[in-house]
């Protein structure tokens, strides 16, 4: 495959194809067009010249950087396409191509426990992984086995010698609770992970710090997830009538309480607040329009690409952590609690 090629199946000029492959510059082209352009990159497996005569050299036995990455979803490994950890991956791809480094390889954490995945990392001459969400002691073992380059983002800091690329969950809940004690809410409910999770430690350091009710009913521990959501929010409406808010560890599951909260027969927000953190790209075509903590997740991707190459190159040797800030996305799924009977 050419840029030739590419632009032909694209139906755009040569040039085009080559800024938005070689550019930083986001508006190289329409978000469509470069979307097309990607998806066409994927599929085809095109390399850049230089990172493509690096592949040939490193398989005529000579030890050089094979310019190739993996990305392990850890965190979803039922579910690689979840949009949260898709994101990222799509932009550790695409600031990668910038420096003529490839995404070769992409598992999850269930996929560490198969031998082919191994035969498969040896024999792709993998560089260096992007862990995208936090992994367990024996997946963070294997990596060290098999990976020289390690780098880390997601919402919770990992314990290991990695350089981290962090937006602190811990800081999204408190944004997020804020606003809800903000609008004068009292009775909030947490839905999502429980844990080892720090936005669920967020959720109940806002709590304590406004002396808010809470008990075991005001939680429930759920997966990230639609029907996590969905099936936590029925046992937190039943067990919790005062609720006049619910707080969701991620968008995913917010869609799922929403869908819940609107079988149940009430309104939002007029009856209930629902607020959640991610920001993808559906919650501001939900009805109500979601209200969201944003987490750059272009930035998280692109910074994770860079600093992975970076330690590659021998840039940097002491293990780095860099932390994104958070800003709250203000729609329409948030308002002022109802009155109590």
């Amino acid at each position: 495959m050419t840029l030739k090629e590419i632009a032909k199946e694209a139906g755009v000029s040569i040039s085009t194809v080559s800024r938005v492959i070689n550019d930083s510059n986001s508006k190289a082209a329409s978000k469509e067009v470069q979307e097309r352009i990607w998806e066409i990159v994927r599929r085809t497996g095109y390399t850049p010249n230089s990172a493509a005569q690096n592949l040939r050299t490193a398989k005529k036995g000579k030890r050089n950087n094979s310019r190739a990455l993996s990305c392990l979803f850890a965190r979803t490994p039922n579910d690689p396409n979840d949009p949260f950890f898709s994101t990222i991956a799509k932009n550790v791809e695409i600031e990668a191509y910038k420096h003529n480094y490839i995404m070769k390889l992409s598992f999850t954490s269930i996929d560490i426990t198969k031998p082919e995945t191994c035969r498969l990392i040896l024999n792709n001459d993998v560089s260096g992984v992007v862990i995208l969400g936090r992994c367990d002691k024996a997946t963070l073992k294997f990596l060290r086995k098999y990976f020289n380059y390690v780098v880390y983002t997601g919402l919770n800091e990992i314990d290991a010698n990695f350089d981290q690329i962090l937006c602190s969950g811990y800081d999204v809940s408190l944004c997020a609770m804020e606003y809800l004690v903000e609008l004068g809410h009292q009775h909030i409910g947490y839905l999502g992970e429980v844990s080892s999770e720090n936005r669920y430690v967020g959720y109940k350091a806002a709590i304590e710090r406004h002396q808010l009710p809470f008990d075991s009913s005001y939680a429930c521990s759920t997966p990230f997830s639609s029907i996590g959501g969905y099936n936590g929010a029925m046992k937190l409406l039943d067990s919790q009538p005062k609720l006049t808010a619910v707080f969701c560890g991620n968008d995913m599951t917010a869609i799922g309480a929403i869908r819940a909260i609107k079988d149940r027969g009430l309104k939002i927000p007029q009856d209930i607040s629902v607020i959640s953190i991610d920001d993808i790209d559906a919650a501001q075509y939900l009805s109500p329009m979601l209200t969201t903590v944003h987490i750059p997740l272009e930035e998280m991707g692109r910074h994770a690409a860079k600093t992975i190459i970076d330690r590659i190159n021998g840039g940097h040797t002491t293990p780095i952590k860099i932390n994104f800030p958070c800003y709250l996305a203000k729609r329409e799924s948030c308002g002022k609690p109802r009155k109590q009977l």
